[in-house]
């Protein structure tokens, strides 16, 4: 007892234990300290200074980067921190876009929050900035700049989180702003469309880009309309409404689709049991083989895209697989309209995602005909609104067959590990080729960014990585590149926890509220009759209707899918400006009297900007010279080893242009 450490807040006696500071201290005594930019989950940075406190002996003090220490006495609520408070909120709105009516993150503001409890009903400054454009250029995200607050949340999750850093502050003072790379558009850089930036910002200056528009004109056509919905949905789409987080909700979604005017709703869990043969089934060939591993997942698109830009050295090493969403889609168009009597072209497919990377996915140049659109968490609770359903008090209905029946083993996918624990409750048994009872492989499971499994099989052992958070993935994927670990087979989830802590689930900014989603999900696996999707009976009979058998040439034509390289400058580009700074093309123009009168000062003039402007600086290099002896054909250039005698701009373009492409 007489170890314990004690701080005093607000008059009341707190324990210090693990917390890392105040306001982690202050949150666990019940007392909410305002703040813009403080995540658990990225590094401490200060920037809105809300969160200042009041210590005894010290003045005022950020409690976010302040440590606790024994004795402290704070005050986290004077009157002189109101007005401060107060004053940065109005600060902040002075240059905020005010249509908050009409923001998408209305009524998941931190920045409405925040005004509304200090009461915030005058601002006392003037707008000094211009409205600037809105950046819609990703399938993904929308970002506007009109409602960036500048706490940075957005720069550090893609940069600390992602290991990206598509997102930075550019600019100094008062004219620093958050932006993509040179101010481009956010689809024109590195971005794989993840949306956890979205998720962290607390205000709407960058949010999901919205399909809702589009799927109800679907909805209203006379077409036949079904939906598809993701394992994390289930577990989240409660909290829109007020439920807990964690609660399941998969009987109220259906019935709220049916009364939007979808025909049928199916489960994404169905073609994820499909994921896990094939790529069970080709793990197991790999392993035979003892080629292209460690194999990567493929379900997640943010780490297929970021894979594609950062290791294309790795991309045989991607399962071939779709993801569940996409294979759905396949089997979709595929099936459905042949059994509902109706042309290919007048069934739509609607995907309900926890994920903004799947709205990028579904709009990949190889996969664009699978899914007709796909709307987020957040987006269907938003059409229930529209349509006035009072979701808590609905009845609940019953997937539709046979694509809405699922094993455990599909619905876990929505949680970090359970893919691998999935792929092993199918890889167990053809290893050992014995039906077993017991299908839980808990090592799976856990909290960590990566995660070591190591399981024996009938005396083989299967080393395995779980990885979430793309800088955790890029850490994996260099030390498989380097030799520096053995793995069998890595699954990677772009966003922290898994397809629960997806950007287009409802709003929390706390880590609880993924974990009780995740808990969940293995919930509904222990209560669900099967748990291994071998055992899935509606997927035999897929197979021996339409796919033939695991792996088979008409599974792969429908569920397997290629990759592409999209590094933006390959190795060998990168050689060939290194090749180039080395051995410059070299252009010298005459200036002498009779070029001089000709106009070589106006044409060298002319070819330094145009080199400027193309970036070649680093592979040419363009001077005045004197007297290449050719004066009565004025003006003379030479670029490289070639004389151009009466040159002009044109010509000494083309040839320099024929050069480079020849470097």
């Amino acid at each position: 007892m007489e170890n314990k450490k004690y701080i005093e807040i607000d008059n009341r006696k707190v324990e210090i234990e693990d917390e890392r500071n105040i306001l982690e201290l202050a949150r666990k005594a019940n007392i909410d300290i305002p703040t813009f930019c403080y995540h658990s989950e990225l590094s401490i940075y200060g920037a809105c200074r809300l969160c200042m406190v009041e210590i005894e002996g010290r003045g005022l003090t950020t409690s976010c980067s302040t440590k606790p220490e024994p004795g402290m006495k704070i005050k986290t609520n004077t009157r002189q921190l109101r007005e401060i408070r107060k004053t940065i909120i109005e600060l902040i709105l002075a240059n905020h876009d005010k249509n908050c009516p009409t923001c998408q993150k209305n009524q998941s503001c931190k920045l409405q929050d925040l005004a509304r409890r200090f009461d915030i009903d005058e601002i006392s400054f003037k707008q000094t900035e211009k409205d600037e454009p809105k950046d819609e250029s990703s399938h993904a995200l929308i970002r506007d700049p009109n409602k960036c607050i500048l706490c940075g949340d957005c720069v550090r999750m893609c940069n600390e989180i992602q290991g990206i850093g598509a997102l930075d502050f550019a600019y100094r003072g008062a004219k620093v702003q958050v932006l993509p790379a040179f101010g481009h558009d956010i689809s024109d850089v590195d971005c794989v469309n993840c949306g956890q930036c979205a998720r962290v910002c607390p205000t709407g200056a960058i949010v999901p880009k919205k399909e809702i528009d589009e799927v109800w004109e679907k909805i209203d056509e006379d077409k036949m309309v079904v939906a598809q919905i993701a394992p994390a949905v289930r577990v989240s789409l409660g909290e829109y409404f007020g439920k807990e987080p964690g609660e399941v909700s998969t009987g109220q979604i259906v019935s709220a689709l049916k009364m939007l005017g979808v025909d049928k709703v199916y489960d994404t869990s169905f073609t994820a049991d499909l994921t896990v043969l094939e790529e069970g089934a080709e793990f197991l060939e790999r392993l035979e083989t003892d080629q292209n591993l460690p194999q990567f997942s493929s379900c997640c698109p943010g780490w297929v895209k970021f894979a594609e830009q950062y290791f294309p050295e790795l991309l045989d090493n991607i399962s071939s697989c779709k993801s569940p969403q996409q294979m759905f889609g396949s089997l979709a168009k595929k099936i459905l309209p042949e059994k509902n009597n109706i042309e290919e072209e007048d069934l739509s497919v609607i995907s309900i995602m926890p994920c903004t990377a799947k709205k990028y996915e579904a709009k990949r140049e190889e996969l664009k005909d699978e899914i007709d659109n796909v709307i987020t968490t957040q987006e269907l609770g938003l059409m229930i609104e529209q349509a006035g359903i009072d979701f808590n008090s609905l009845e609940p209905e019953s997937l539709d067959m046979p694509f809405g029946f699922k094993t455990g083993g599909g619905v876990i996918f929505g949680s970090s590990g359970g893919v691998s624990e999935a792929v092993l409750r199918y890889v167990s048994e053809k290893v050992t080729g014995k039906k077993s009872d017991s299908y839980e492989y808990r090592e799976t499971r856990g909290e960590e960014g990566i995660r070591e499994v190591t399981v024996n099989l009938d005396g083989k052992e299967i080393n395995m990585a779980i990885v979430y958070g793309l800088a955790n993935a890029k850490k994996v994927a260099k030390d498989v590149l380097n030799d520096k670990c053995k793995y069998d087979f890595i699954e990677v989830m772009a966003c922290p926890g898994g397809c629960i802590g997806g950007a287009g689930q409802p709003v929390s900014y706390d880590l609880e509220t993924i974990k009780r989603r995740g808990e969940s999900l293995y919930q509904i696996d222990k209560s669900l009759h099967l748990h291994k999707p071998q055992d899935n009976p509606y997927i035999t009979e897929c197979y021996d209707d339409v796919l033939d058998e695991i792996g088979s040439k008409r599974a792969h034509e429908l569920l397997h899918t290629k990759y592409y390289n999209k590094q933006r400058i390959s190795k060998e580009g990168l050689e060939l400006i290194k090749q180039s700074k080395d051995k410059k093309i070299e252009i010298g123009v005459c200036v002498g009297t009779n070029c001089y009168v000709k106009g070589s000062q106006e044409l060298l003039r002319r070819i330094m900007q145009y080199i400027q402007k193309k970036g070649y600086s680093d592979i040419v290099d363009a001077q005045a010279t004197f007297c290449f002896e050719n004066c009565s054909q004025a003006p003379v250039v030479r670029i490289g080893d070639e004389l151009i005698n009466g040159c002009t701009f044109d010509k000494a373009m083309n040839v320099l242009e024929e050069k480079i492409k020849n470097i």
